[in-house]
């Protein structure tokens, strides 16, 4: 299993605002995943989806382009129960 460093940046917002139990469950799981690290290469492909799903007409943006164009670039499935992710050409997802 692996996460993008985005979504690990994600992740650790909430639980480092959580505090406690859940901070602690958080650093237990990124101690077992792979962090794929986002760089130049994952950077073009983000530039790519972008310009993709603005031509489309559903931007994808931020930290949600970032996570799908790590998984995308890596051909990993982004496991999400977030529906933006849905119309992203050549991404693999699996709802939770």
């Amino acid at each position: 299993m692996a996460a993008p460093a985005v979504a690990v940046a994600e992740l650790l917002v909430g639980a480092h605002y959580r505090g406690g139990r859940e901070l602690s469950r958080t650093l237990e799981l990124l101690e077992i995943l792979e962090v794929l690290p986002f760089d130049s290469s994952v950077a073009e492909e983000a530039g790519r989806m972008g310009a993709e799903s603005l031509r489309r007409g559903s931007p994808l943006l931020g930290v949600d382009l970032l996570i799908a164009a790590s998984a995308r670039f890596h051909r990993g499935i982004l496991i999400s129960r977030d529906t933006i992710f849905s119309g992203v050409p050549g991404l693999a997802i699996e709802n939770y």
